[in-house]
């Protein structure tokens, strides 16, 4: 069975924190990996699922940044992992692998946006590789693990799906490069994997979630200018954010928390949440939901295949 697409009335909203949702729970000996769990949204997703009792493990490019970002935060550990390059990413799953451990929930949280043309492994677009193709390839990777924790994989995805469907006629954007718009497909990828990764998943004991955070100031602004987030109503010339629907990191949180732990989704998958809800299925005009191009099941099956080929890699081959 999938889950309806439609709002459940989960009694959390758009102000809600990470602590919040997470209030009555205890995730003692549970283990979570969360990447980019050092920086933003993610620091704050670590701290919070340490202070329910949680493990994280935090897969960090910047493995030294990590460690002093995560300093302090009991039950957290940092390793290298470079979502960009399948030889880092498989490295980092056979040394989790080798630990034993099970992952009983993941979080796939880092990502880069509106990035310059940039071309990694074999001539990858750089937002699409990242964004989908290391997670996807992470996942599939660390599967004995998850399978054998049972819990839930949250892909993190965002608003900006909303911009475009995978160009299936050229991913790679080897023509017409425009930074947004590589970033939109990479965010739908992100739902479309969650889609087709519950699908696969949960006669397994495994579900899988995808969602927006909603609005966060945090690096992940990295590659914009200051001018063009003035333009874009973001911030002042001060660099103050001046956008109302902001979330502090906190609020941003919420909702990667709230699918990965939530007993109100018990037997649920297979959606893309935002603001602490299942959303809606919204047409163009909206400024809030889900578009249907990002939770149709053929085309999550669709862009599974092709990540797949493009990574050579499948836990679930042999389904």
């Amino acid at each position: 069975m999938s889950t309806p697409q439609h709002k459940i009335g989960s009694g959390f909203g758009a102000r809600s924190t990470a602590d919040d949702v997470l209030h009555g729970i205890d995730l003692s000996g549970q283990l979570a990996i969360v990447t980019g769990g050092y920086s933003g949204l993610g620091l704050a997703t670590t701290r919070a699922l340490t202070r329910a009792g949680a493990h994280v493990v935090v897969p960090a490019r910047r493995v030294g940044p990590a460690r002093q970002a995560v300093e302090g935060i009991d039950g957290a550990e940092v390793d290298e992992l470079d979502l960009s390059d399948l030889g880092s990413v498989r490295a980092f799953a056979e040394r989790f692998l080798a630990t034993g451990r099970s992952a009983e929930i993941v979080i796939d949280s880092a990502g880069i946006m509106a990035c310059p043309e940039t071309r990694v492994g074999p001539g990858w677009e750089a937002q699409f590789a990242t964004n989908h193709l290391g997670h996807y390839a992470l996942v599939n990777l660390l599967w004995p693990a998850i399978a054998r924790g049972r819990g839930r994989v949250v892909s993190v995805s965002s608003a900006g799906h909303r911009r475009t469907g995978i160009r299936w006629d050229d991913v790679h954007f080897e023509r017409d490069y425009d930074k947004w718009v590589a970033y939109g497909q990479s965010k739908t990828a992100n739902v479309l994997f969650a889609v087709h990764l519950d699908r696969l998943a949960r006669d397994q004991g495994v579900r899988a979630f995808a969602l927006h955070p909603g609005g966060i100031l945090t690096p992940l602004q990295r590659h914009l200018a200051k001018e063009e987030m003035v333009a874009a109503g973001w911030i002042d010339e001060e660099g103050n954010p001046v956008e109302p629907s902001f979330k502090t990191p906190e609020q941003g949180a919420a909702t990667q928390v709230w699918a990965a732990t939530s007993p109100q989704l018990a037997g649920m998958g297979g959606v893309y949440c935002e603001d602490c809800d299942i959303a809606e299925v919204t047409p163009a005009a909206a400024r809030s939901g889900v578009r249907d191009h990002a939770v149709d099941p053929e085309q999550a099956a669709r862009l599974w295949a092709l990540s797949a080929e493009l990574t050579g890699i499948d836990a679930f081959t042999a389904h």
